[in-house]
């Protein structure tokens, strides 16, 4: 099949698209000049490399030369990925929840030349069935309609985009700790006492979710808030939605019972998953917390990292065309691999439901299972004595180096910097919860991989990273979320370094994507290419919004510096908030976890000594066990009275040790202690009263 367009393109979304017969363009300006010139509509279709309806529709349809040849006589075609350009997703997945109250992945527009949309939806067969239209009946109406009723259409349109560009936010009101208490209620009716998680099948791990109910129970010491995270995460490291074999957590549950997932891994997923299971980890000191998340980190380590230091965006739900068939099993194959004795204990542990026993086994294959252990306590689950669970060990590795020779899914190896922020954010606390400098080294490797490839010389970032080209203009959530990173980078390393950074790219932030008249953050900088509309994202969805985390970003840069206008800054984003987190605060948990910080109180702490003397590091190793999210803490060496982090944070001056001991300076609630130099003390002075 003889190549179009997207042959030239790096996104591996698009070049999978790149031979079929479909007349695709990417995004730009020789589409929109053709559909001006042809006087044709616009088919625009967005997905990403390893989503399985993306593929079942391009099987179906995009491959099919009847399909193709109608697409093709009426509309001028464009392929976007929207992992690269999640500037474009915004705009049309809105248009597309406007119109259809639904969204998703494939995404369908159509539009005009304009690129005003008049009609979207998500998958489309390619014929009529079950009361579903078919691209095969549906394209030549739509012809029809651009010849005979332009107008209208045109009409349409234009009250879509109109709508489109009217603000979400508004600042009316104000929101505080009673928003916090409503949304523990709200999250206590809709909890799964059963399996974990909340609502019905299917189940995502939306771990800021859980990150606000451990926050919760530090505030006000609610125990069912901590069960409720612990049963969640626990039934999640049980379940199939956890790959046993080769760690890393799947895109999420099509089941209640987390036991049937949609295959595919997303980075961001490994990345927000590590961190809950980490401040877990804090929270109870369980040791199978910790086990998790280095358990995830070995798998971004070993398959999702680049030879240069950044991480890759995913791996595919599909290999063999066939979803999920990498991660399954049969006995049979099982028992090949394994001893008898082996393969009774294996199967007695992790094949706990028997085939086709949950609706949610759609496509699995009879007589194949996915690993998964009982996901309801004394359904057979049990602990394992120390010699059983090692023999458990040497069983995954069999069967993982057995697994490693199969056919491999797809691996979407574009390096984003938003989704790698998250990642060195997660490996950056893993080295502090952790003790473990290999996670610091990883994550250091990765920033300066951002830092070389996908920084600008102007300083600001690039989006998208692949085969020596970095490309697309970088989002809020790119700088949003390497903030986040540097800001955890700094509290690994100690390196004021990292701090300045943060401040720059909070500084551009503020700069280019500040919404002067509704407060917040735009999705897109104002240099950014023009849209029908400029996005601008408030809610917390897979992955927390760019405002969100800037939010808690300010705040805690406003707490490290004493800077007045970072704390404006923040309060700008909280006024944004204030109406729609009112209305709706699950959808915003993640800013909810700002809110708890900036409601109080939080702890900011100076620990003053020579950098890696012991009574320093027993002050350090202390804070980074506890579990005190709402803390800043700032290192002031000892002995030097000019250095970056003085410049920075110029109210630390006299915060010294002079008698050669590491000394702790705490204030809470704007009061300040007296400094001390045991341990127990910093942390009794932040936590007087510890949850729990």
């Amino acid at each position: 099949m003889k190549a179009n367009r997207l042959i030239n393109e790096k996104s591996p979304y698009l070049l999978q698209h790149a031979h079929n017969p479909v007349d695709w363009y990417p995004w730009g300006e020789e589409a929109f000049a053709r559909a001006g010139r042809e006087d044709k509509p616009i088919f625009l279709s967005i997905g990403y490399s390893t989503c399985h309806w993306c593929h079942v529709m391009e099987r179906e349809s995009f491959e099919d030369a009847e399909v193709a040849a109608l697409l093709n006589d009426t509309f001028i075609n464009i392929k976007v990925d929207r992992e690269e350009r999640p500037d474009i997703d915004a705009v049309y997945m809105k248009a597309c929840q406007f119109m259809t109250q639904s969204g998703g992945w494939p995404l369908t527009v159509m539009m005009t030349q304009d690129l005003s949309p008049f009609f979207a939806a998500t998958y489309i067969p390619r014929e009529t069935r079950y009361g579903r239209v078919g691209l095969l009946d549906m394209i030549p109406q739509v012809r029809t309609l651009w010849r005979t009723k332009r107008a209208e259409v045109l009409v349409a349109a234009d009250e879509i985009t109109a709508a489109l560009r009217r603000p979400e936010s508004g600042r009316a009101g104000d929101v505080g700790e009673d928003l916090l208490h409503r949304t523990y209620r709200s999250f206590m009716m809709s909890f799964d006492a059963t399996f974990g998680g909340f609502g019905e099948a299917p189940k995502f791990p939306s771990p800021h979710n859980l990150f606000f109910l451990l926050r919760y129970w530090k505030r006000a010491g609610e125990e069912e808030a901590l069960r409720m995270t612990e049963q969640t995460l626990q039934n999640m490291r049980r379940g199939g939605i956890y790959d046993q074999i080769g760690f890393g957590f799947h895109r999420y549950s099509t089941d209640a019972r987390w036991i049937v997932p949609h295959f595919e891994k997303m980075l961001y997923d490994q990345a927000l998953t590590a961190l809950a299971y980490l401040e877990l980890y804090q929270a109870t000191g369980k040791k199978e917390y910790e086990k998790t998340a280095r358990e995830i980190f070995s798998y971004v380590l070993r398959d999702m990292t680049d030879a240069q230091g950044g991480f890759y965006s995913a791996e595919d739900a599909d290999s063999e065309g066939q979803e999920g068939k990498f991660y399954l099993w049969t006995e049979k194959e099982l028992r090949s691999l394994l001893s008898p004795e082996e393969a009774d204990l294996y199967l007695s542990i992790y094949r706990h439901t028997d085939d086709g026993e949950l609706p949610g086994m759609r496509e699995i294959p009879a007589g194949h299972f996915i690993p998964h252990r009982a996901t309801v306590y004394g359904e057979g689950d049990r602990d394992f004595p120390m010699a059983e669970e090692e023999g458990l060990e040497a069983i995954r590795k069999k069967l993982f180096a057995a697994r490693e020779k199969r056919v491999h899914p797809h691996k979407d190896d574009k390096i984003l910097t938003d989704w790698n922020g998250l990642m060195i954010a997660a490996l950056a606390r893993g080295a502090q919860v952790l003790d473990d400098a290999a996670y610091s080294a990883a994550a250091l490797r990765a920033m300066h991989f951002i830092t070389e490839k996908m920084t600008r010389a102007d300083g600001g970032l690039w989006h998208r990273y692949r085969e020596g080209q970095a490309a697309v203009d970088a989002h809020i959530d790119d700088y949003a979320f390497m903030v986040f990173a540097l800001l955890e980078l700094y509290e690994a390393t100690l390196d004021a370094g990292h701090l300045l950074r943060a401040l720059e790219l909070q500084s551009r932030l503020a700069a280019f994507f500040r919404d002067g008249q509704n407060g917040g953050f735009f999705f897109t900088s104002s240099e950014a290419e023009r849209l029908p509309v400029r996005p601008k994202e408030l809610y917390d969805g897979a992955i927390p919004s760019g405002n969100s985390v800037s939010f808690l970003n300010a705040l805690r840069l406003s707490r490290i510096t004493g800077d007045a206008d970072l704390d404006r800054q923040a309060h700008e984003i909280y006024r944004a908030f204030c109406a729609p987190a009112g209305a709706m605060p699950k959808a915003f948990t993640y800013f909810l976890c700002g809110l708890d910080f900036a409601v109080g109180p939080v702890a900011e702490v100076v620990i003053a000594g020579g950098e890696g003397l012991p009574d320093t590091q027993a002050m350090l190793a202390a804070l980074r066990r506890h579990y005190a999210p709402n803390t800043v803490v700032i290192f002031h060496p000892d002995g030097e009275a000019e250095t970056e982090i003085a410049t920075i944070a110029p109210w630390i001056q006299g915060h010294s040790a002079p008698e050669g001991r590491a000394r702790a300076f705490v204030c809470t609630n704007f009061t300040c202690a007296l400094p001390t130099s045991d341990p127990e003390e910093m942390i009794r002075l932040i936590d007087p009263e510890p949850a729990g």
